[in-house]
């Protein structure tokens, strides 16, 4: 597979993707947050659609691009990742690189995406510390700065 753009030899196939990540590679920008698929928080994207790391095994993953939101910033900072900072939108940033791979990936296939497509694009990163008011407001921003990771 490849991670982030680097040829990365695939490990045990039965090993989550989520840990291969964060424990082999040191990319911990995706999270643990239920083990399920139901926060986002692991959020990874996988041949440039969004997915839960936490849910896919790396066997899965074999041939296929995976980027994380480490990947996303490999030359400066993504247009989401600033429209983030500048929006003020993430407080304990738990769920933030899950909710960015989201973004990228709505804007990578929507250049100019309502704020009813970005809640809806949104809808499967949870949050517990703040509204979602900041987010959906620096993923329209981000349009602004282009989308594709």
């Amino acid at each position: 597979m490849r991670v982030n753009g680097r040829p990365v030899a695939v490990p045990d196939p039965a090993r989550r993707l989520l840990d291969f990540l964060r424990e082999d590679l040191d990319l911990t920008g995706a999270k643990e947050g239920c083990g399920m698929g139901e926060c986002g928080a692991c959020s990874v994207l996988l041949d440039g659609d969004p997915v839960c790391s936490c849910l896919v095994l790396c066997g899965q993953v074999a041939g296929a691009e995976v980027t994380t939101a480490e990947g996303l910033a490999e030359r400066g900072l993504h247009p989401v990742q600033q429209a983030f900072v500048d929006a003020h939108a993430s407080q304990c940033g738990f769920c933030t690189p899950g909710m960015i791979v989201a973004a990228a990936a709505l804007l990578a296939r929507d250049l100019d995406p309502s704020e009813e497509r970005a809640r809806i694009a949104l809808a499967g990163n949870l949050c517990r510390c703040t509204g979602y008011s900041a987010v959906v407001k620096a993923l329209v921003a981000a349009r602004e700065g282009g989308g594709a990771p």
